[in-house]
């Protein structure tokens, strides 16, 4: 009789508010023989509070590759495993995928406990359009690289969904008022579910004087939302893509010109928006 796998689950566990978990939640970590998280010692404080005292053993990009080819031995022997982060939903720009990767691919069960997820919790609240997304996970931590991302992501029609440390948060909110345009519509979602949670909103240009003023606003876990391209938006869009190009060879009063006469957008927001990109 050939012995039956194990089940890896998959659990969304809370973001700041500890009420958050689910009762299903609580009763696959009470069960499962081992629970891979992501900091051994955040996810025992929140086992501690619910009573639970299922064996731990850390789980993060430093470690998984030798740590998954023992859980797969486990999970094949027929234990069943959880595998969490430190809040949220595991691979969700968090660790966890080499691991619910190499257990598909070898055949085993691989099951979603769903939960917490800060991309999805600000969207719902933000006032933004949800009929398209796009989770697009941390930007590039340099000035220059964000900038370049950004354009590329400046004709998708969907909300574009970020998260971001306070450090970069009006760095990233610069880049992007720079690389999309001042005026797009946007949400920041400050510490979710926590107790100083807040949510801002306006245009790319006008939420950076208001974070600037508030320095509490620049502390904690952020989530960035901005609205995707509006038809309107298009031959702002093209104006903005085109200087780029031209700006590279030309100088930016020629380049601005150019780029208006092509794209039909305005020559003078051409050139405000050059001077911003060499700030």
């Amino acid at each position: 009789m050939s012995q039956v796998s194990g089940i890896l689950y998959v659990v969304a566990t809370p973001m700041g508010n500890l009420a958050d978990i689910s009762q299903r939640a609580l009763e696959v970590l009470a069960r499962v023989a081992l629970i891979a998280a992501e900091d051994t010692r955040h996810t025992a404080g929140l086992l501690s509070h619910y009573g639970l005292r299922t064996p731990l053993t850390a789980c993060h990009e430093h470690n998984e590759e030798k740590l998954v080819p023992r859980l797969l031995e486990r999970l094949a022997a027929g234990e069943d495993l959880a595998l969490v982060s430190d809040a949220g939903t595991p691979l969700i720009s968090d660790p966890g995928y080499p691991l619910v990767a190499a257990a598909r691919a070898a055949g085993l069960r691989v099951v979603p406990i769903p939960g917490p997820n800060a991309a999805i919790c600000a969207l719902s609240a933000a006032g933004l359009p949800s009929d398209r997304f796009v989770f697009l996970g941390f930007p590039p931590r340099t000035h220059a690289k964000r900038r370049e991302w950004f354009v590329t992501l400046a004709q998708e029609p969907g909300t574009l969904i970020f998260y971001e440390a306070g450090t970069r948060v009006l760095a990233t909110l610069a880049d992007l008022a720079a690389s999309l345009g001042p005026d797009r519509r946007a949400v920041v979602a400050r510490e979710l579910t926590k107790h100083f949670e807040t949510f801002l909103d306006g245009t790319l240009a006008g939420l950076v004087p208001r974070i600037v003023e508030d320095p509490d606003q620049q502390k904690g876990e952020f989530v960035l939302l901005v609205e995707g391209c509006r038809d309107q938006d298009a031959t702002a869009v093209e104006g903005e893509r085109v200087l780029r190009i031209l700006a590279r060879e030309l100088p930016l009063k020629q380049a601005a010109a150019l780029a208006a006469e092509i794209s039909g957008d305005k020559k003078n927001r051409l050139y405000t928006l050059g001077l911003a990109w060499r700030t």
